[in-house]
């Protein structure tokens, strides 16, 4: 039972160690994390915007627990959760799948699946939500294995519910899953299979019901995105040498300074040699259906995105953002390189049987594996929100009208927001929905969203047209926020015109008199609230059904005892 405790406590230190900062006061604010007080369920947090709904339904999930609980509290549990979750779970992943391999490598497991570069620029890139579905994938083969064994549903239901949390994440668990369901042995192979199939569809009603209903889905992406979000190489490492090691993310700004230099590679080959140390051991296992699988899908996903990166992969990729709804889901290539993270846990773990002193080993590769990444302790800070803020959220309602924001665009730099760009808060701030475009900066360009219709309104703000321009949009706020980079253009010929209702030295705030409301009708924010409730239903019944399973285990031992 201590062995069982000690790697989910130094994974939880972990989790800590690599968060630190952010658990003070204050609020996650960083590239594409936004954590606001409190958020609301406006069409866009359900989906029902004319942008994709990427994210659906983390945005909808957010506004109901900061109801009840502040929304940056409720964000770092959720963050903190995902690390612990992720160590913890590669620890489980090798006492399923590796029952020879002791305690000493499962906290190495836990040391690679928590302190490596995916993990560090995923939270540098403000990916919270999808670090939940990395963590859900080592549980996932768990849940895999049992449902194989025993036909036991509720931990996959469990896993996939949780991971759900954004489109990436269930698409990452359905991939693994079924290529362990599909793996030789096990019962009822073809039950499974379809069973686990028609899981990942329930748990996806969220987005998917959003994307039919909002619109967004006939439309493809800009074919810009698949170059500008392909896996890069990292100094002194091709593509596929990043990917190995679990690097190669688009953005070179979110990445720890340790990975901007030589010294990538030098953490990149520290990381793989720990891995490394256990594949002879792998090797003579190599006839565990399960342990196949889980190698074979990590290292096929790593071959198919560096084939991606490649300028015969780019022009598929681009034909496909054109040509097929929903492609665009797929640009971010590198996010899909998490699928390696278990075989390499796993390997990680092996190597403590090699040597004759498996706890030294341990202790020499947790070590190693710190070293190869120094800087990803104490990587996020809060911020804290102006007053302003407050009084505004307080002011804007949803009867008058949305709301458009300048300058134009969606990422904003504040002097209280750090140095990093952020994403604009304003659109999980407010009551009423902020028109966006979804346009992404990335270096060299412009990745254009599908945000139609606030196109058109940045078009008015910026040629300085006329207040009722703006209310036949659906604009029935306009606010300025100052001191971030922008485009304004004649903006102030539109501002002279409109009654301001607040004004300080970080936000002023407008009204438009006789705005045109622009709502998803009734039946299609029932319909979408209903996706939802099903998806949140899965995970709170399949978390009841392993409470109530595991406290009937505890009475039966202690009625045995």
């Amino acid at each position: 039972m201590r062995g069982r405790v000690v790697a989910p406590a130094w994974s939880l230190a972990l989790a800590v160690l690599a968060v630190g900062p952010l658990l003070g006061n204050g609020y996650l604010l960083l590239r594409d994390a936004v954590s606001t007080p409190r958020s609301y369920l406006t069409d866009s947090a359900l989906g029902l915007s004319d942008a994709a709904p990427r994210a659906v339904p983390q945005d909808a999930a957010i506004a109901v627990l900061s109801s009840v609980v502040d929304g940056g509290v409720v964000v770092k549990i959720l963050l903190v959760a995902a690390l612990w979750g992720a160590g913890w779970g590669a620890a489980a992943l090798v006492r399923r799948v590796l029952p020879g391999i002791r305690t000493s490598g499962e906290v190495v497991a836990a040391t690679l699946a928590v302190w490596n570069p995916y993990v560090a620029e995923r939270l540098l890139q403000g990916h919270w939500s999808l670090l939940i579905g990395y963590a859900a994938l080592p549980w996932t083969v768990v849940a895999a294995v049992s449902l194989r064994q025993s036909g036991t549903w509720w931990p996959l239901a469990l896993c996939a519910g949780a991971a759900g949390i954004t489109p990436t994440g269930v698409l990452l668990v359905a991939v693994l899953a079924l290529s362990v369901l599909f793996a030789p042995g096990g019962i009822r192979r073809g039950r499974r299979l379809l069973g686990t199939l028609a899981l990942v569809v329930v748990v996806s009603a969220p987005w998917l019901v959003a994307t039919a209903m909002g619109g967004s889905g006939s439309a493809g992406s800009d074919p810009a995105g698949v170059t500008a979000f392909a896996a890069r190489a990292e100094p002194g490492l091709g593509t596929v040498g990043s990917l190995v090691g679990l690097g190669g993310i688009w953005n070179s700004a979110a990445v720890p300074t340790s990975r901007t230099t030589a010294f990538a590679a030098v953490g990149t080959i520290l990381l793989l040699l720990v891995a490394a140390a256990g594949a002879s051991y792998l090797w003579r296992r190599r006839r565990n259906p399960v342990l196949t699988a889980v190698i074979v899908v990590g290292a096929s996903t790593v071959a198919v995105i560096t084939l991606a990166a490649t300028p015969w992969g780019l022009s598929v990729g681009e034909w496909a953002a054109r040509a097929i709804p929903g492609a665009g889901l797929t640009r971010d290539g590198q996010k899909w390189v998490a699928l390696w993270m278990p075989a390499l846990a796993l390997a990680a773990a092996a190597g403590t049987r090699r040597f004759g002193r498996p706890r030294a080993h341990a202790a020499v590769a947790v070590v190693t594996l710190l070293i190869a990444l120094p800087d990803l302790a104490w990587s996020l800070a809060p911020v804290t929100y102006p007053s302003s803020w407050e009084t505004v959220a307080q002011r804007v309602d949803d009867d008058h009208g949305d709301v458009a924001v300048l300058p134009t665009g969606t990422f904003r730099r504040f002097d209280w927001s750090g140095s990093a760009p952020v994403l604009d808060p304003a659109p999980r701030l407010l009551h009423a929905d902020v028109v966006a475009t979804g346009d992404l900066p990335v270096a060299g360009g412009l990745v254009r969203g599908e945000g139609t219709r606030a196109t058109a309104v940045e078009s008015v703000l910026l040629a300085g047209g006329s207040p009722a321009e703006l209310a036949a949009l659906g604009v029935g706020w306009v606010l300025v926020e100052r001191g971030t980079p922008g485009a304004l253009g004649d903006s102030a010929r539109t501002l002279d015109g409109l009654e301001a209702v607040f004004s300080d030295a970080d936000l002023a705030l407008y009204v438009v008199p006789d705005a045109t409301i622009v709502r998803a009708t009734t039946s299609d924010r029932a319909i979408t609230a209903v996706a939802h409730l099903v998806w949140a239903g899965v995970v709170l019944v399949a978390a009841a059904v392993g409470l109530w399973r595991r406290m009937v285990r505890r009475e039966r031992s202690t009625d045995e005892a």
